[in-house]
């Protein structure tokens, strides 16, 4: 049989086909295939009556996301905060640049809109993704254009901790009543609320009510393929002298000339300089040689 696991918890994987649930484990020598099961992923399985089903293989991913563990992902909503914690360009560029290297489209949603004192900044932040080609949602007032982008996809929700993830997931399905958890004031961030990952089947999709974390390491990223995954530089970079032109040094480079006349915006290119400074100081990683 085929089928989608929908959730994972304690070992066990919970798969949906034909309109039923079964509950399975993996099999044994996916540990020595090194082959970890994901939510989201299409797998084949075996069932009986009155006992407990396994795993018998895994089919091909088109995408997988590490932190939320979860595959096939088609839409990655970025839920960040204008304030409790404070908006942070830098962190949703991180968010973007992850979502752009798994082709997952990107949508940005602002929470708190309603205790932001400086509501210019939600209208800033609006005018310059949306300029970039990014759908920006600003609060529950625009909750119907974030339910309208949910047919036939497989949504994920992130963004940090404290962010309003779970907040927002019920305010849209009232009936899920996930945990959500108050700011630790002192630490200024959020408390991890949400303890496993499962797709919940909602307005004609799938979504992903998933951990939050504060930080990004792009793991699988290089300094080749980050500049691809800012699409303005693509779109500048035609027009680049060189080829394959890194947008720091090099003479004739598009993407400064349009940081300096304002068509790119200027956070976007500095936090394009420290991500890059970050992926090259990036150690590499060696594994060890089995005896």
């Amino acid at each position: 049989m085929e089928g989608q696991i929908r959730k994972a918890l304690s070992g066990f994987y919970y798969v949906y086909s034909n309109g039923q649930t079964y509950q399975t484990r993996g099999r044994g020598n996916f540990r020595k295939r090194k082959l970890t099961p994901l939510v989201g992923d299409e797998v084949v399985f075996s069932s009986e009556k009155n006992s407990e089903g396994y795993l018998l293989e895994l089919l091909p991913r088109k995408n997988e996301l590490v932190r939320p563990p979860v595959a096939n992902v088609d839409l990655g909503v970025v839920v960040i905060s204008l304030v409790e914690p404070n908006f942070s360009y830098n962190l949703l560029d991180r968010f973007l640049v992850t979502l752009e290297e798994k082709n997952i489209e990107p949508v940005i949603y602002l929470s708190k809109v309603d205790l932001a004192k400086d509501q210019p900044l939600a209208n800033q932040i609006k005018q310059l993704y949306q300029g970039i080609g990014y759908s920006v949602i600003a609060g529950l007032d625009e909750k119907d254009k974030l339910i309208s982008l949910f047919k036939n996809k497989l949504t994920v929700f992130m963004g940090q901790s404290g962010a309003g993830k779970s907040t927002l997931l019920n305010e849209l399905v009232p009936e899920l009543d996930l945990a959500t958890g108050e700011i630790s004031e002192a630490l200024g961030r959020g408390k991890h609320t949400t303890r496993h990952v499962e797709l919940l089947a909602i307005f004609s999709g799938l979504v992903a009510d998933t951990p939050g974390f504060s930080s990004i390491e792009f793991l699988d990223l290089t300094s080749e393929t980050l500049p691809k995954e800012f699409p303005e530089f693509v779109r500048a970079s035609v027009n680049c002298r060189f080829r394959e032109c890194r947008h720091v040094k090099e003479p004739g480079c598009a993407v400064k000339a349009e940081v300096e006349q304002g068509e790119i915006a200027q956070s976007r290119y500095d936090n394009y300089l420290q991500f890059l400074q970050d992926i090259e100081k990036r150690r590499p990683v060696y594994k060890k040689k089995k005896e």
